[in-house]
């Protein structure tokens, strides 16, 4: 499975969105999230919609409008936001559980091939469907408070870019969602 621009661009949105709901407004306008997130207005927009149809957003027109979650983040599965945006989470069509499609291997009950996918299919949707947007909120959150970084969602200004705090564009591997998940947040007096 690779996400697409649209699976990425909608899952940095709902982030976008679930913080407001932790510590802004709750409710963002598109222009907003497209400036922050760098997205062109009118592609979200469409990823908004149909993560709306699904009932994961919600909009409040008018001139203050704008787009908040429909429901609490730690009910939203970070798997069924993704086979919202970009379809199956199977890499090949013969171990999907929503999309089944016969392979083309002679043999598809003893293939390998088909074996071995299942199994990245099974461990990709065990990582997807354990999480909800409420954790992914929850860990960058976390991470923004212990690096001195404060969420701006002011109505009249886009959200305010952090680029400059990056120190790589790799990722350790305890930098991942499980270790900020489960670590003990540092409390103030410990990081005096």
């Amino acid at each position: 499975m690779k996400l697409s621009k649209k699976g990425e661009y909608g899952l940095r949105a709902l982030i976008d969105l679930g913080m407001a709901a932790e510590v802004g407004p709750g409710l963002l306008q598109v222009a907003q999230i497209a400036a922050k997130e760098q997205i062109p207005v009118k592609f979200l927009e469409q990823i908004l919609q149909s993560l709306r149809e699904g009932g994961i957003v919600e909009t409040q027109r008018g001139r203050f409008g704008g787009y908040r979650l429909a429901k609490p983040a730690d009910r939203i599965g970070m798997g069924e936001v993704i086979r919202r945006i970009d379809g199956p989470l199977a890499p090949i069509g013969c171990v999907s559980q929503s999309a089944y499609e016969p392979c083309s291997c002679p043999d598809e009950v003893h293939c390998g091939l088909r074996m071995l996918m299942l199994d990245v299919r099974n461990a990709i949707a065990g990582i997807l469907d354990r999480y909800t947007l409420g954790d992914v909120v929850e860990v960058t959150l976390r991470k923004m408070r212990r690096d001195g970084v404060v969420p701006d969602f002011g109505p009249a200004q886009p959200l305010r870019r952090q680029s400059s705090l990056k120190k790589s564009a790799r990722l350790e591997p305890v930098e991942g969602l499980l270790h900020h998940l489960f670590s003990e947040p540092q409390s103030e007096e410990s990081s005096s």
